[in-house]
């Protein structure tokens, strides 16, 4: 199983998402090619509603432990309540930020 297909499997079992993207960039990053180490997650939750954003990326960090320990070099997160996405971002999927080089 991949590690894309690891991550969408917890959050689904998790959180239950209305919507969820797991989007492996790791092909934008200095890395051999075909690796899974950069990856952007959007999730659309119920779960997240009346929660800051400190303890909605805390709960995905906490699913994904094991994953960030041992595999993940970054993970870009998007935490959404079903509101907050309609408002914003439903038509437009947001930007991870640029990579700085890491090991260069």
């Amino acid at each position: 199983m991949t590690i894309a297909a690891v991550i969408e499997e917890k959050l689904l079992a998790a959180f239950s998402p209305i919507h969820l993207d797991v989007i492996n960039e790791s092909h934008q990053h200095n890395v051999p090619p075909g690796s899974e180490s950069h990856f952007k997650v959007i999730i659309v939750s119920k779960e997240f509603e009346g929660e800051r954003l400190i303890k909605r990326h805390r709960a995905i960090n906490s699913i994904l432990a094991a994953e960030l320990a041992e595999k993940i070099h970054a993970l870009a997160l998007h935490t959404y309540t079903e509101k907050e996405w309609q408002t914003y971002y439903a038509e437009n999927t947001p930007l991870s930020p640029k990579c700085l080089g890491g090991g260069k």
